[in-house]
């Protein structure tokens, strides 16, 4: 299953907010990624039929064991290309809105030769 870029930022923002709060809704990550209601609705309406995302009868949004796996792929992307970036001299704000865009489209080889060559260098400090 291919999930477009606004998919995975929403997996994303799920999974960001709810390391900080037992509860997401929709709106919440409306609020987070500055999007309309109406179309973080119709983005986690397709999570929902990618079974992805759940939502109780309360609409709070939980990810499923696929969708929290997806999820963390990505913030570890996001995460590791932000530190990358910084690291060879970007401005933290910079890197960071940088590393939001790449991490949707860089190869899974060009990621994993970043995250090999980022150990590589912690590990000879």
């Amino acid at each position: 299953m291919t999930i477009r870029e606004s998919g995975e930022m929403y997996l994303e923002t799920i999974y960001i907010l709810s390391q900080k709060s037992s509860t997401v809704r929709s709106i919440d990550v409306a609020e987070y990624l500055g999007y309309s209601k109406p179309s973080v609705s119709r983005g986690i309406g397709v999570l929902k039929k990618d079974g992805l995302v759940e939502m109780d009868e309360s609409r709070h949004l939980t990810l499923t064991a696929a969708g929290k796996k997806r999820a963390k792929n990505i913030y570890e992307r996001h995460t590791l290309l932000s530190k990358f970036l910084i690291s060879i001299g970007v401005d933290e704000e910079t890197a960071t809105e940088d590393a939001c865009r790449i991490e949707h489209y860089i190869s899974e080889s060009t990621f994993d030769a970043i995250k090999n060559h980022i150990i590589k260098c912690e590990e000879r400090q």
